[in-house]
């Protein structure tokens, strides 16, 4: 049975900005979330208004009507899937005194409820005051978005701290780049731009902008000052265009046709981050000094727009100096003065886009919705709690390829060309792509395993070997000189012999892949580092799935022998590993030990390679959580180590392909559930609940951090992604957590484990 979650809430097509955040927010946990949770709405009307609602709205609530709240409030206690709800709180959207209309549902609705306050005005009066601690006392969690909103709720409602999460106004996912198509499509090309956009309303004083522009003109008489926006309908009801024309006869006294466009419409969501994107000044101009929350100024900062904004709290505590320039209220000479400063240094421009654009990284909607969710986590069914698998998207990876393979690194989703290339990263995206090709038989995916082929093979030396390092123009950079290249030898092997174990390409590819293999095999031998032999051990076994050459085999077994003698050095009964420390990408080691088993049936490789990972397993997975090891915190046997936070997509990703093969092998329950958690490390199961895939381009950030995310989408984390989204592909129906894939769990395996336990003891 589904969890249902109930948002009380204004609902478009309603022209609100909380139906507008209430939209994204609950599209954002949609998106998230499997359909295992089902999200309805009440929809608050301004008496009956009879909108054209989505099929989400399953009741609607005239809040003029007393009567209606604790009608509603029983028909939501009857229904038994109900196991959340939220309310969306702006004083102007309940009746009665200040809203209080709203407390006569919270006491009758006895499912837990959760409120989210849009609006905290410092020094209440009573009534307010009343209002505002009733609703606290009733509700299991209060939502802010600010910490300043945070300290007023402390300080002059006397709500318990603990009793109060800041979970930041949600921003749309926009590629760091700028629109320029959309400028000519505008028909305002090679103009400054300056932007405003929201429901007209007083408080946005957008005439103190307007009475700045003449300055800003004398310097730059092309300037454009954009106000994008209707006129707030609830304020049309009362006085029309009244305000509309006050501004437009302001323009024209001040001479300014030419330089300020009044778009008059509700803009949908596409074209409003279009004209953001073009934007090169956003003003935020608003006189009303208790705003706790601007939805608008937080977009502006999303879309990497420079910000001159007034001064209130939610501004102060983003808009530090390196991302805007803050103003004091109503001061049209210290905006132009701003204005004029930005729109002569490019540079500045563009440094204070980017900054504000990472500012606001954390608050993009997927984050404020897995963060809202992590609310809800305790009062929803585990087995309803399930992330959304998304699409597989190679837009990214195809941006980072060239004819010579994929670039190292990017600056955000940027591809930089001067980082140069590595084999490494052309052996996963060889793997990963290989897989994909599998399920499209698309030329244009065929093309790129080709690539990545051509980048090995490119690197491998007279003597067999490779090298690691190209530059952008392809000359062999000097890092190879000094680098250890033992793993960048190890996993040629294991791309190139996954490559040859697939039935789906030419003989043309195969015939050059297999040189590359035979001339690489004279060196196998000569590997001794364990996570080398590991992804050796990995390419040997798939290429032996075709040769069937008894010389593979012998490879595999001195490879395998080699990590025996590792795990047989420095293991006692309470630390099963190879090494006496767990740093980086541990999950091969017990893998190529489970393939060196089915290889050669050695049982001795399958006792080691399950206690191995089991040993593994119990220090990464806690608390229904994945935390791999991290570079600041590696786990030794001899001393108490440190806890780290640098966790590194490749090591959930490799952590996930060992699970799989493991799973797949043994058919235990409790891998295919590791398997799951670590996967949803990427959609923001994390000590931050941050997501660390990227849906707009396909990408993944490079490093989940103590308190961030670094924000870069380098090869390296996007291939490995890939090949962890390329096992989900093994089990689930797309989006879909139903499991499609038989279990792999014979007798004669389980024979086999009855005696493991005693034999680990006498290894």
């Amino acid at each position: 049975m589904n969890s249902k979650l109930i948002f009380v809430t204004s609902c478009l097509p309603r022209e609100c900005g909380i139906a507008t955040f209430a939209n994204d927010l609950i599209n954002a946990i949609k998106n998230q979330m499997d359909d295992s949770i089902e999200i309805e709405i009440c929809a608050l009307e301004n008496g009956h208004q009879g909108f054209d609602y989505p099929k989400e709205v399953k009741y609607v609530l005239d809040a003029t009507k007393l009567e209606q709240y604790q009608q509603i409030a029983k028909k939501i206690n009857g229904d038994h899937q109900v196991k959340i709800v939220m309310i969306e709180h702006e004083f102007g959207l309940f009746g009665g005194e200040w809203g209080d209309y709203l407390l006569n549902m919270m006491d009758v609705i006895v499912k837990p409820v959760f409120v989210t306050f849009h609006t905290i005005l410092p020094h209440p009066e009573k009534k307010i005051f009343q209002t505002i601690t009733n609703i606290a006392d009733k509700a299991e969690k209060i939502v802010v978005m600010t910490d300043s909103s945070r300290q007023i709720l402390i300080d002059d409602y006397k709500i318990p701290g603990d009793k109060i999460k800041v979970i930041p106004h949600g921003t749309h996912i926009v590629l760091w780049k700028r629109n320029e198509k959309a400028k000519e499509r505008f028909g305002i090309s090679h103009r400054p731009i300056i932007t405003n956009f929201g429901l007209l309303v007083r408080q946005k004083s957008i005439e103190t902008a307007i009475d700045a522009l003449p300055e800003i003109k004398e310097r730059y008489p092309d300037v454009l000052y954009l106000v994008l926006g209707k006129t707030h309908p609830e304020i049309k009801k009362v006085e029309g265009e009244k305000y509309r024309h006050f501004l437009e006869k302001r323009v024209k006294q001040l001479g300014l046709e030419e330089n300020v466009q009044f778009v008059n419409k509700f803009l949908d969501l596409d074209e409003l981050l279009d004209y953001l994107s073009i934007t090169d000044i956003y003003l935020f101009t608003t006189k009303n000094r208790d705003q706790a929350v601007s939805g608008t100024f937080i977009y502006a900062m999303g879309s990497a727009c420079p910000i001159i904004a007034t001064s209130i709290p939610h501004a102060r505590e983003l808009l530090s100096e390196d991302a805007g320039i803050l103003v004091d209220f109503e001061q049209p000479q210290q905006i132009a003065r701003a204005a004029i400063r930005l729109l002569k240094d490019e540079n500045l421009r563009k440094r204070m886009g980017k900054n504000a654009f990472y500012k606001t990284r954390h608050t993009i909607w997927e984050n404020v919705a897995n963060q809202i969710m992590e609310l809800f986590r305790p009062f929803i069914e585990h087995s309803n709690y399930r992330y959304r698998i998304p699409p597989i998207n190679l837009e990214h990876i195809k941006h980072l390829t060239t004819d010579r393979g994929i670039i190292r690194f990017s600056n955000f989703d940027i591809a930089d060309i001067n980082s140069g290339y590595s084999l490494d990263d052309n052996a996963r995206a060889l793997i990963a792509l290989s897989q994909y090709y599998g399920l499209t038989n698309k030329p244009s995916d065929l093309k790129l395993v080709n690539t990545y082929l051509d980048y090995i093979i490119y690197c491998q030396k007279s003597d067999g070997s490779f090298i690691n390092y190209v530059d952008k123009d392809g000359s062999i950079h000097i890092r190879n000189n000094t680098a250890n290249l033992d793993d960048t030898n190890g996993m040629a092997i294991w791309a190139l012999g996954f490559l040859l174990s697939q039935d789906n390409f030419n003989k043309l590819m195969l015939d050059k892949a297999e040189t590359c293999m035979q001339n690489a095999l004279t060196n196998v031998e000569n590997i001794h580092s364990p996570s080398a032999m590991a992804f050796t051990i990995k390419g040997l076994y798939y290429y032996n799935l075709k040769k069937h050459d008894k010389k593979i085999t012998t490879f595999i077994i001195v490879l395998a022998n080699r990590l025996l003698e590792y795990f047989n050095k420095v293991a006692d009964k309470n630390w099963h590993w190879f090494e006496e420390y767990l740093t980086y990408t541990n999950a091969l080691l017990p893998e190529a030990m489970l393939y060196a088993w089915k290889a050669t049936g050695n049982i001795s490789y399958h006792i080691i390679a399950k206690a191995t990972f089991d040993f593994l397993l119990s220090k990464i997975f806690k608390d229904g959580c994945i935390k791999v090891i991290s570079n600041e915190g590696w786990i030794h046997k001899t001393k108490e180590s440190q806890e780290g936070f640098i966790e590194q997509p490749i090591n959930v990703a490799y952590t996930i392909m060992a699970i799989d093969l493991f799973y797949s092998e043994l058919g235990e329950p409790h891998y295919l559930t590791k398997l799951n958690i670590a996967f949803d490390w990427f959609l923001g199961l994390n000590h931050l609940n941050q997501i660390i895939y990227n849906p707009a381009t396909g990408g993944c950030y490079d490093v989940l951090e103590k308190d961030g995310v670094n924000l870069n989408q380098g090869a390296e984390s996007t291939t490995s992604y890939l090949l962890a989204r390329m096992i989900m592909v093994k089990y689930y129906h797309v989006e879909k957590r139903k499991i499609s894939k038989p279990l792999y769990h014979t007798e004669q395996l389980k024979n086999l484990l009855k005696s493991k336990n005693e034999k680990l003891t006498s290894v």
